[in-house]
């Protein structure tokens, strides 16, 4: 390697990218072509970025496999960052098990957490799990370790697990420090925040007031009723109930936990549940139906009791009944998920969100354009190259919508 070649190198390790392309800029070899894709993409022009590290790779040839191994991986990364996530793991795989048996050992772990990170982003936490369990942090430099904590951190946040992601933070913070890099700083500083903002609404007796996820998680463990419609779930201390492919049945649990410990009159729950305001002996049969269907769905974790006007919940333990909305909450949760995506900063686009919502794609373009009319998104570039973005400063932190295999689901 020459002197500039590796000058370049240990600026863009140190994240200087304009430094890198001082020395590299005019030149067209395989190591400045790959050196100056990883500094557009430090930069932010991840087109010309992909481009550069693909040449690089066809100029490298295959007798350089660990050099074409490491564009493979830098590519990647450039996808992870523009939400191309449809693209196979077998090239990033196949990159990482080179350099991992040619002794790249920063790298095949650098790989092992671009993978970790888009199984995060697609909500497989345990495999997130599994793919960091494989990487000894301590045989790392400074960098690495920060963005391993950081990943550690998203999937306690994804689990609503406070504590353990501002551990995680805290980690992340000093190995940040260690690598001296403004950029990793800024990301640690940035999911700090996140944490410590307003993740959701408690509504229950007491009225309703913003709640943190150090909060979020003391209520769940404290034995209360959560009716929790940000995953449209009924949670206890134990055991949970997903109800997120019953839209009819979380809506009368919901109105019944926001009443309680009223109750909630049948003309109420009609209205609410099956959304119309003309209703006649039918509807109140079919509330019947849907309330037999309900008291079966949640029997684990409360009963419900006719009243002379109407219905009441009655948890099974003494802790008593809240509900959990989004901080934000939108009518159509298809844009309250859409929102807790977006609001990582990123450009997405649109077949990407539909991937990690489980959705189609046409359904989330409805989405993104009734969002994107009221003001709350906005779009850049046309065709496939569209993407989605919050506009500046969101209000609040979205991570209990982010999607997560939920206890019981």
């Amino acid at each position: 390697m020459d002197f500039l070649i590796e000058t370049a190198a240990r600026a863009l390790a140190a994240g200087d990218p304009l430094g890198a392309l001082n020395h590299v800029a005019l030149r067209s070899d395989a190591p400045a072509l790959a050196l100056r894709g990883i500094a557009f993409a430090q930069l932010g022009d991840l087109p010309r970025a992909r481009a550069l590290l693909r040449s690089a790779a066809r100029t490298f040839g295959l007798r350089q496999a660990v050099a074409r191994a490491r564009c493979v991986v830098a590519e990647a990364e450039i996808a992870l960052a523009s939400r191309d996530l449809g693209n196979p793991d077998k090239a990033l795989d196949a990159a990482r098990a080179t350099l991992q048996a040619q002794g790249d050992v920063v790298n095949a772990a650098h790989a092992r957490h671009l993978t970790a990170r888009r199984q995060l982003l697609l909500g497989r936490l345990e495999d997130a799990e599994r793919t960091l369990a494989e990487v000894d942090p301590a045989a790392l430099p400074w960098a690495s370790q920060a963005i391993q904590e950081l990943i550690v951190a998203g999937i306690a946040l994804r689990r609503q697990q406070a504590a353990k992601a501002r551990s995680a933070l805290t980690r992340a913070g000093r190995c940040a420090e260690q690598a001296g890099i403004p950029a990793l700083m800024a990301e640690v500083d940035h999911a700090v925040r996140a944490l410590d903002a307003p993740a959701a609404r408690r509504m229950g007796q007491a009225g309703e007031c913003t709640v943190s996820l150090d909060e979020v998680e003391a209520l769940l463990a404290s034995g209360t009723l959560v009716v929790d419609a940000c995953r449209y779930a009924v949670r206890g201390a134990q055991t949970t109930v997903a109800l997120a492919g019953r839209p009819v049945l979380f809506a009368l649990v919901r109105a019944l936990a926001q009443a309680w410990p009223q109750d909630v009159t049948r003309d109420a729950l009609i209205a609410q549940a099956f959304r119309t305001r003309y209703f006649d002996e039918t509807h109140r049969a079919r509330l019947r139906v849907e309330m037999g269907r309900l008291r079966t769905a949640i029997h684990p974790l409360a009963g419900i009791q006719s009243t002379p006007h109407g219905y009441t919940l009655t948890p099974a333990g003494t802790g008593g009944v809240t509900v959990l909305a989004p901080a934000g909450e939108e009518a159509d949760p298809e844009q309250g998920a859409l929102l807790a995506f977006l609001a990582d900063g990123e450009g997405w686009s649109s077949s990407a969100l539909a991937l990690v919502l489980g959705s189609s794609q046409r359904t989330v373009q409805r989405a993104l354009e009734a969002l994107a009319e009221a003001g709350k998104v906005q779009a850049f570039g046309q065709g496939r190259a569209r993407r989605w973005m919050l506009p500046p400063v969101p209000g609040f932190a979205t991570s209990l919508l982010l999607p997560a295999i939920l206890p019981g689901q």
